[in-house]
């Protein structure tokens, strides 16, 4: 049984920063890419950031230059600063991961999602 665990989610004024933390735990091989999806009222959820086990990233056109995601393999970790907040960054946010069991299977696994709000 594997779980994400998200941290770091809160109530910011624009212009402001949070950073967001996951962590994967339980019986885990292996991670491959890890993410970040964030889905507003009325909206469809959409990626916001992505980053493979390489280290190679790849990021929404709304957050770019302003979003780092970053991830830490040792601790099964990936996280999201966000700088230069805006009110319509205001979202559930959350983490994504493609593991591989100690069966080689593929899966696919989702956090419980965090709230950002952003005043303006």
């Amino acid at each position: 049984q594997v779980q994400l665990g998200e941290s770091g989610g809160g109530l910011v004024q624009a212009g402001g920063s949070l950073r967001l933390s996951c962590a994967a735990s339980g019986s885990i091989f292996s991670i491959n890419a890890m993410g970040w999806y964030r889905q507003a009222p009325g909206k469809q959820r959409e990626l916001v950031a992505a980053i493979t086990s390489g280290g190679s990233t790849n990021y929404a056109v709304s957050v770019k230059g302003r979003f780092t995601i970053s991830r830490d393999n040792a601790k099964h970790t990936v996280y999201l600063q966000m700088n230069s907040l805006k009110p319509e960054d205001t979202a559930v946010y959350y983490c994504n991961a493609g593991l591989t069991g100690w069966d080689y299977a593929e899966y696919d696994y989702w956090g419980q999602g965090t709230q950002v709000t952003v005043s303006s």
